[in-house]
C-alpha cells in the first residue's frame, strides 16, 4: 500500500481526510510490544540481540522486531467503536489514512487487512514517526491543518492541536491533561475498556489461588494445629498466592497472540488490551517483591520451596508447556510443591500417603485441563492453536492416561485407610472409607463432564463453582469430621 500522494481539497472538516493513529487507538494495545512478547516467546535467542538494536535507534529497533516476527494482525484487540466509525465514514466517500509511528512492515499488513485505509504512513526504519516528525508528515503531504486526526497519548497532542477536528480514543491520563490546558475539545471519544481495577482482579486471577489451599493441607493432617502453625500457613498462603499471580501474568504475557485467538481467552486483560504489557510488568515486580518479603518470615526451607516454584512456572511458560506430556507432569507437580510448601512453612513433614495421593490426583486433574481444552476444539472444528503439543487424535489416549490416575488416587486413599498409620490418627478410621465413593464419584463426574465438553477447561474453576462439587467437598469434610 503507497504512502500518502494525494492532497484531497478540504471545503470542511467532514470532508478533510481522517487520519488515524495505530498504537492505543485503532489498536488497544502497542504493536511493537506484542510483537517483542512473540519474539521472546518464539524466537528467545534473538532477545540477546536487542540491546544492540536499540542502540542504532528506535526506528531501526523497530524494524528489526518487525523483520524478526509477523504479528497475527488479524487478532489484534481492535478499537471496535473506533472501528465502526472508520467504515462508516469510508462508505461515505472519505478518504482515511493511517499515519503510525509502527514499523511500515506491521502498518501495511493491519491496512491490508482492515482494508478501509487510501494511504499509510509509518516508521522506515530510519525515521520514528512520532510526534512533531508525524506533524511534519501530514503538513508536507495534506496541507497545514488539511487533516482531522485520532490519536491517543501525549506524543499525538501536536497534530490534535493541529487537526481540524481532534478525535480520541482510549485517551490517557497525560492527553487528558493536555487537551485540556489546550483547550481542546475534542469531536468524538472513542473508549474501550474495562475498569482497571476490574482488569487488575481479572490479570491477578483470586480464584486460582483456590489452589493454594493446599498449603494448609499438611497441617490440617497432622491433628497438631496451633496458633502458631495457622499464622505461619497463612502468610505462607499470602507468599505463595501473590507469586502465583505474577506467574499467570508472566505466562499471559507470552501467550499473548494464541489468547487472541481463543474463544474465551482473548477476554484477558492483556490479550483484549485492556492492560498494557508494562502494567503487566509492574504488577509482576510488585507481586514478587511482597511475596519474597512474606516469605523472609518463615522457614528457609519455604523459600527454597517458592523460588523453585518460580523458577518452573517460568520454565513452564516459556518452553515446558509446549512438550506434550511434560506439560501435564509439571501441572501436577506444582501441586504437589504446594504441599511441599506449606508442610516447610509450619514444619510438618508430608507423609509418603500424602505425597502417592497427590500425585495421581493432580495428575488426573492436569490431563482432564488438556483433555477438556480438545473436546472444546474437537466440538468447534478448529484445530490446536496454542502450542500445547497435543493433537485432537489424542484425546482418547489423555482420557485413559487422566481416568487411570484418577483410580489410582483413589486406591492410593484406600490403602491408607486400611493401614496402621491412620489408627494412630483417627478414633473411627472406619468411617473414613465413605469418603471413598465420594472421591470416585467426583472424579468420574469430572471426567463425565470433560467427555460431554460441558467441562470448563480449568478443573479448579469447576470445583470452586459447580454446587455438585461443593456438595462432595462438604461431605468430605464431615466424614473427616465424624472420624476423629
Amino acid at each position: 500500500m503507497p504512502e500518502i500522494q494525494i492532497q484531497p481539497p478540504v471545503a470542511t472538516s467532514a470532508q478533510a481526510p481522517l487520519c488515524v493513529d495505530l498504537d492505543g487507538t485503532l489498536v488497544k494495545s502497542d504493536t511493537l510490544i506484542d510483537s517483542l512478547l512473540v519474539l521472546l516467546r518464539t524466537r528467545p535467542e534473538r532477545a540477546f540481540a536487542l540491546p544492540l538494536r536499540v542502540l542504532r535507534g528506535k526506528a531501526a529497533f523497530k524494524a528489526y522486531v518487525s523483520e524478526t516476527v509477523s504479528l497475527d494482525v488479524a487478532h489484534l484487540p481492535y478499537n471496535k467503536p473506533l472501528l465502526k466509525f472508520l467504515h462508516q465514514e469510508r462508505v461515505q466517500g472519505r478518504q482515511i489514512y493511517l499515519a503510525t509511528g509502527a514499523d511500515l512492515r506491521i502498518a501495511r499488513r493491519v491496512a491490508d487487512h482492515l482494508g478501509i485505509f487510501a494511504g499509510v504512513l509509518g516508521s522506515d526504519g530510519a525515521t520514528n514517526l512520532t510526534g512533531k516528525k508525524k506533524l511534519d508528515r501530514l503538513r508536507a503531504q495534506l496541507g497545514a491543518g488539511g487533516f482531522d486526526y485520532v490519536g491517543n497519548d501525549t506524543p499525538d497532542l501536536p497534530l490534535l492541536a493541529e487537526a481540524n477536528q481532534a478525535l480520541i480514543a482510549n485517551p490517557t491520563a497525560g492527553l487528558s491533561m493536555g487537551l485540556k490546558s489546550r483547550r481542546i475539545k475534542p469531536a468524538h471519544v472513542f473508549l474501550e475498556r474495562s475498569h482497571p481495577l476490574t482488569s487488575l482482579l481479572k490479570a491477578l486471577r483470586p480464584h486460582q489461588w483456590a489452589k493454594n489451599l493446599l498449603i494448609f493441607l499438611p497441617l490440617l493432617l497432622s491433628h497438631d494445629i496451633t496458633a502458631r502453625g495457622l499464622a505461619m500457613a497463612l502468610l505462607a498462603f499470602c507468599s505463595f498466592s501473590l507469586a502465583a499471580s505474577a506467574a499467570y501474568i508472566v505466562n499471559d504475557l507470552l501467550d499473548i497472540e494464541a489468547d487472541r485467538r481463543h474463544p474465551r481467552k482473548r477476554l484477558r486483560p492483556f490479550a483484549s488490551g485492556d492492560l498494557s504489557a508494562f502494567t503487566g510488568l509492574c504488577i509482576v515486580v510488585a507481586c514478587q517483591g511482597l511475596a519474597l518479603s512474606g516469605a523472609r518470615f518463615l522457614p528457609a526451607a519455604f523459600l527454597g520451596w517458592l523460588l523453585f516454584y518460580l523458577a518452573t512456572t517460568l520454565a513452564y511458560s516459556s518452553y515446558l508447556k509446549r512438550l506434550a506430556l511434560v506439560d501435564v507432569l509439571v501441572l501436577s507437580g506444582m501441586y504437589t510443591l504446594r504441599l511441599l510448601a506449606g508442610g516447610a512453612a509450619t514444619h510438618t513433614p508430608i507423609s509418603h500417603w500424602l505425597a502417592g495421593l497427590a500425585i495421581f490426583l493432580f495428575l488426573s486433574l492436569a490431563f482432564v485441563k488438556r483433555f477438556a481444552e480438545l473436546e472444546n476444539l474437537r466440538a468447534s472444528g478448529a484445530p490446536p492453536k496454542n502450542g500445547r503439543g497435543y493433537v485432537v487424535a489424542d484425546i482418547q489416549q489423555l482420557r485413559s492416561f487422566g481416568t487411570a490416575s484418577a483410580y489410582a488416587a483413589v486406591l492410593v486413599f484406600a490403602l491408607y485407610i486400611s493401614g496402621q498409620d491412620v489408627i494412630k490418627l483417627y478414633r473411627n478410621p472406619g468411617r473414613l472409607w465413605l469418603i471413598t465413593p465420594l472421591m470416585i464419584l467426583w472424579l468420574s463426574r469430572v471426567w463425565l463432564l470433560a467427555s460431554r465438553g460441558e467441562l470448563d477447561e480449568d478443573p479448579v474453576i469447576f470445583a470452586i463453582t459447580d454446587k455438585m462439587s461443593l456438595l462432595i467437598g462438604a461431605g468430605v469434610a464431615l466424614v473427616a469430621w465424624l472420624a476423629l
